[in-house]
């Protein structure tokens, strides 16, 4: 069970940038942020329009001097007070991390900012080696990465339960997007749009979720892969909301992927199975409690979270009820936060023990996203042609 008695010195003192009033990943943020008494909310700059932002935050009990205009103000106002911010998550659109968390990393922060990282792999890889220089935490929010049944899994396959890795199957295609809502949605609208998006929509919001799952749980390495991409909403073009992509990785395995918005009637849809040589393993995010397990010859098993069987502390991410009762999203969230206080904590007292065994979704991570993402686009856009990664 999960150890509520760990606990900081004092809580890490945090802001934010963006996840305004009625943003959903603004509360995710909040919420799990606070579940374990890790963070506290200092100040923010939450909304492009300060009266409202200002407003909110107060609501939320924040300082009325501490709920700034914009992100400039936020970082500059905070550095000089003595109980200023220590770190700062970014829950803004796409096109704005690269520029807010490099404002954030000069200014002294740890940094947790939304996926996509940025547009391009050079931005990440800048960001990264400013991160490394400040040496400041710089971590990316696959807030699915955190179920711990995806864990009972990566430690399956490394213990070599599944045999040697042949086929990783991927997709994340839910129906909500299947007409044309962004005429009417501000949140769907702008991640239509490639000024703010960036090169892509549904692989960049979707399957990059998807994508990193693969990367933790198995560790395999893309060597090449083939992408193609519709617009079934013609007004969408030149941003996809259908993607297919097939991957080759070092070592032979083969894998797949499908990103969509427009699979007619799905919630979610987001699965993953990973394929071996004995055994197949298979999660999927509307039942993140199980993990199907499949011996060839054998009846097929369902693993449940919390229960005696499993890997006992999987890289310390554990269940937080018992067995029987329903863990998800927010869990999933705060498992990630957990960790991330536990690596800014150990950055700041420079224990590199402690950093050498944490887990958690880090700029390297970010950066494999966004190459993940070039390569696509270049595959797609040159008439679905095989890429090297």
């Amino acid at each position: 069970m999960f150890n509520e008695e760990r606990h900081l010195a004092a809580p890490i003192r945090w802001g934010m940038v963006g996840g305004g009033q009625g943003s959903e990943i603004g509360y995710a943020h909040r919420s799990s942020a606070a579940r374990d008494r890790f963070f506290a909310l200092k100040a923010a700059a939450f909304d492009i329009n300060p009266e409202r932002g200002r407003e909110f935050g107060v609501n939320l009990g924040l300082e009325p001097e501490r709920c700034y205009a914009d992100y400039q103000s936020l970082f500059a106002e905070e550095a000089k007070r003595a109980d200023g911010i220590q770190a700062v998550s970014i829950a803004t659109p796409n096109g704005t991390h690269y520029a807010i968390s490099k404002a954030a990393l000069e200014a002294g922060l740890h940094v947790i900012c939304e996926k996509p990282l940025t547009f391009t792999s050079q931005e990440a890889q800048e960001l990264a080696a400013l991160a490394q220089q400040k040496n400041k935490l710089f971590a990316v929010m696959y807030g699915y990465s955190g179920f711990p049944m995806l864990h009972q899994a990566r430690e399956m396959i490394r213990q070599g339960a599944l045999g040697k890795v042949r086929i990783v199957t991927m997709q994340f295609a839910h129906g909500f997007h299947n007409t044309a809502i962004e005429e009417h949605s501000a949140g769907a609208k702008w991640r239509m749009n490639p000024a703010i998006s960036g090169p892509t929509y549904v692989l960049g919001d979707l399957g990059t979720h998807t994508y990193y799952l693969m990367e933790m749980l198995t560790g395999l390495e893309v060597d090449e892969l083939c992408c193609m991409r519709q617009s079934f909403i013609p007004s969408r073009a030149p941003l996809e909301d259908n993607a297919h992509v097939m991957f080759k990785f070092k070592g032979g395995a083969v894998g797949t992927l499908w990103a969509s918005s427009v699979n007619a009637g799905s919630m979610h849809q987001q699965k993953i199975r990973v394929v071996g040589e004995k055994a197949s393993v298979e999660w999927w995010d509307e039942y993140p409690n199980q993990l199907r397990y499949e011996i060839q010859g054998q009846p097929a098993q369902i693993l449940e979270r919390g229960m005696g069987y499993l890997a006992q502390g999987v890289d310390g991410i554990c269940s937080r009820i018992g067995g029987g009762h329903a863990e998800g999203f927010f869990e999933s969230w705060a498992n990630l936060y957990h960790r991330f206080a536990l690596a800014i904590d150990a950055l700041e007292r420079g224990d590199q023990a402690t950093l050498e065994q944490l887990w958690y979704p880090d700029v390297q991570a970010g950066i494999s996203g966004v190459r993940w993402l070039e390569a696509c686009v270049e595959s797609a856009d040159n008439g679905a042609i095989w890429v090297k990664f």
